[in-house]
């Protein structure tokens, strides 16, 4: 990937304009606050809605409802009806194309764990300068 602020390294117009295309479809497809949670969630398992509406905290049934039907419409997980339990069991399951986000999730699990520390980093120097300031 070129470096943003490195002139030498920065994409020529085409390769910009690709770039912008390639990232709008990308975001489009897994974008938003949940999409790549709940594929999260389902990384150790099938779940049931419930199961997974509790293991992705903070979301809503009407709301996993329709993600769980955009993922599905893009291929990223499978809803399996098991009919002849009673009740039915509605299972949902990551695809293999899922496993096509694999690098992905691994670079944004990698950045948020960075960017959390520099946050923390900062609030503390931030902590410890007010702190040198109130006792000078």
């Amino acid at each position: 990937m070129p470096s943003f602020k490195d002139p030498e390294k920065q994409l020529s117009t085409t390769e910009c304009t690709g770039a912008l295309t390639a990232v709008g479809d990308a975001l489009y497809v897994i974008g938003g606050k949940w999409k790549l949670r709940i594929i999260v969630g389902l990384a150790e398992g099938n779940k049931r809605f419930n199961e997974l509406q509790r293991t992705v905290h903070g979301i809503s049934a009407r709301v996993l409802s329709n993600e769980l039907k955009d993922l599905e419409e893009n291929g990223f997980i499978a809803r399996k009806v098991h009919s002849e339990a009673t009740p039915v069991i509605v299972e949902y399951e990551l695809t293999d194309y899922a496993d096509t986000l694999s690098d992905v999730l691994t670079a944004l699990r990698a950045w948020g764990t960075m960017h959390r520390e520099n946050i923390r980093k900062k609030a503390k120097r931030e902590i410890e300068s007010k702190a040198v300031q109130v006792a000078a």
